[in-house]
């Protein structure tokens, strides 16, 4: 007997189901196990990469103070643009003055500018 259209969805549909719950129970215990490797090695959120950290130390220290420098207003207003298009290795471009090689790359390579847009 064919299937049909209504009983494939209804069937991806419980599949789903079955798959984020099973998901769900992986996670949980992949979290557990990392609590636990945090916990023996003392380990701190500078260690695992998940806050700053001065360089050659595994512990956040404070950072002197630098000297202050004025930004030019130009400097400000290209920091605060909004970025347009980002690709997948998180490279970025803003969308004004010359396009960045590796988006001339990709739209050389048959992309268009729309499979990089930023939602």
């Amino acid at each position: 007997m064919k299937k049909t259209y209504a009983q494939i969805v209804k069937q991806i549909q419980v599949l789903q189901q079955e798959a984020d719950k099973l998901r769900r129970d992986e996670i949980g215990g992949v979290v557990a196990r990392i609590r636990e490797a945090i916990q023996h090695y003392g380990l701190t959120a500078a260690d695992l990469g998940l806050s700053p950290k001065v360089a050659g130390s595994t512990t956040v220290a404070a950072k002197p103070a630098a000297k202050t420098r004025r930004k030019s207003t130009k400097a400000k207003a290209a920091g605060a643009r909004a970025v347009k298009f980002r690709d997948e290795a998180g490279r970025t471009w803003g969308g004004i003055g010359k396009r960045p090689q590796w988006l001339r790359d990709a739209l050389a390579a048959g992309k268009t500018l729309q499979d990089f847009a930023v939602q």
